[in-house]
């Protein structure tokens, strides 16, 4: 019996060493008071916790998740209702029903699209030209933890402030086309075009596997620069617009009669609504309430007060009477030409970025479009895709290391980078919607009849009038 007790003993006393070992392997250690400080200094800087030990703060950071929510919301502002209006107050008022339904069936399209696998397509792994689907139907995309887009920021909250650009994206082609387009060709093509042209291109230029994405990926190929989207959002819907607007054709009686706008009033509400939302849209793309965000707030304010004046005063000299749609363009205009530079420029390159805005798509508006003779109805030609490709370009010159320290390993070849980009994009832009457009041509149509664009699409897609005689 004495000899069967010493074994046990032993063999305990054997088996609690490695017990005790996987025990305190099992248990982290707790995070020093240095490990916190660091945790707490690197939220405080929008930078990247300490690794020694678990932090204590492992989810979003409140405050940089809070501006991050804030700016989500701003963007989807930007569609609803500010594109709407934007657009609703110029066309006709026998269509402006019909641009609104657009613009929702595009945003309820988009993020069952974005939810199915646009994200995942968009920012999954995958190669340098497409993501995966590593998170199709977001999964793994969890509003606890952080890191798909940056330090501090809820991984859910990342995946919808990019589903906002998603949905704004294709509602501003919608502005080349209105009138004269069947909502079933908007829709068809608008789900072709997210898979063909935008979830691509989103893809390299933001993600950190990117053919584009100068800022993130050090193996990238063309190292561009794009704060918030001048080639992802506005490049992309602007050629795109010119391409389905020169393939659909002009409008009945376009050339022939007067088409002003119904309501100056919707159009300068919207205008206003653009410029709030737009801060979300550019400072919401620091990814924190930091001083990124800060300089691309004051930057995309200096740029947009800019070209809405100078836009205004070269209508004034030109046509000797300064008009608020000339006001509300230049605005839009400084807000997109500034948009992919915002988070990289000082405040002198944001002026210089204002003047070029009022002045060079004014041009296109007022001089290009008449002399080429494409009815682009609202100019998104002229305002996104020719904005969108100068601010692309004035990247490449007005990038400061000392706005934001990411310019300084790329500044030197920085300006040609940009250029690849631009081309990249068009290309992509103009060859996907021409194929997209004839095959939605062959499959559906893309026009209504003669006789309803005469009556005007509310009434005949929509079953409404957004006015009524009392």
């Amino acid at each position: 019996m004495k000899k069967l007790l010493f074994t046990i003993t032993l063999f305990a006393a054997f088996l609690s060493g490695p017990l005790e070992v996987m025990a305190a392997d099992a248990e982290p250690k707790p995070p020093s008071v240095e490990d916190r400080l660091a945790d707490l200094e690197a939220y405080v800087n929008n930078g990247a916790r300490q690794t020694n030990a678990p932090s204590n703060i492992a989810g979003p950071g409140p405050g940089h998740n809070a501006w991050q929510m804030t700016s989500t919301a701003l963007v989807l502002f930007m569609t609803l209702p500010g594109l709407a209006l934007f657009y609703g107050g110029l066309v006709r008022r026998k269509n402006i029903l019909s641009v609104m339904a657009q613009c929702m069936g595009i945003a309820g399209m988009v993020t069952i699209l974005w939810w199915v696998c646009g994200y995942s397509l968009s920012f999954g792994a995958g190669n340098a030209f497409i993501g995966d689907l590593s998170y199709k139907f977001f999964q793994g995309v969890s509003p606890g933890n952080v890191g798909a887009g940056y330090y501090w920021i809820s991984d859910s909250m990342w995946a919808m402030f990019q589903l906002t650009f998603a949905i704004i994206t294709p509602s501003l082609i919608v502005g080349a086309i209105a009138e004269r387009m069947k909502f079933s060709a908007v829709l068809l093509f608008v789900a072709l075009w997210m898979f063909v042209v935008y979830f691509p291109l989103a893809h390299m230029v933001w993600s950190t596997t990117g053919f584009m994405c100068g800022a993130l990926n050090p193996d990238a190929t063309i190292k561009a620069l794009d704060f918030a989207g001048g080639t992802v959002v506005h490049m992309s819907s602007g050629w795109s617009a010119l391409v389905l607007c020169v393939i659909l054709g002009p409008r009945l009686g376009f050339g022939k009669q007067p088409m002003p706008p119904h309501s100056m009033v919707l159009c300068m509400v919207g205008t206003g609504m653009l410029w709030v939302g737009w801060y979300g849209f550019n400072a919401g793309s620091a990814l924190g309430a930091d001083a990124i965000a800060s300089n691309a707030f004051t930057t995309t304010t200096l740029a947009a007060a800019t070209a809405g004046f100078v836009w205004g005063m070269a209508e004034y000299i030109i046509k000797g009477k300064p008009s608020v749609l000339g006001f509300c363009s230049g605005i839009v205009a400084g807000l997109v030409v500034v948009t992919p530079a915002c988070g990289f420029i000082n405040t002198t390159g944001a002026m210089i970025i204002g003047v070029a805005a009022g002045l060079i798509p004014y041009f296109a508006v007022a001089k290009l479009k008449a002399w080429l003779g494409y009815d682009d109805a609202l100019d998104t030609f002229g305002i996104h895709g020719v904005g969108g490709t100068l601010g692309a370009l004035l990247t490449g010159i007005l990038a400061d290391e000392k706005a934001n320290a990411i310019v300084g390993g790329l500044k030197g070849g920085l300006l040609g980078a940009q250029v690849m980009a631009i081309l990249v994009t068009l290309v992509l832009s103009v060859v996907g919607t021409a194929i997209i457009a004839f095959i939605v041509k062959a499959v559906i149509g893309l026009r209504p009849t003669e006789e309803v664009e005469t009556v005007g699409l509310d009434l005949a897609e929509h079953g409404e009038e957004g006015y009524h005689n009392s």
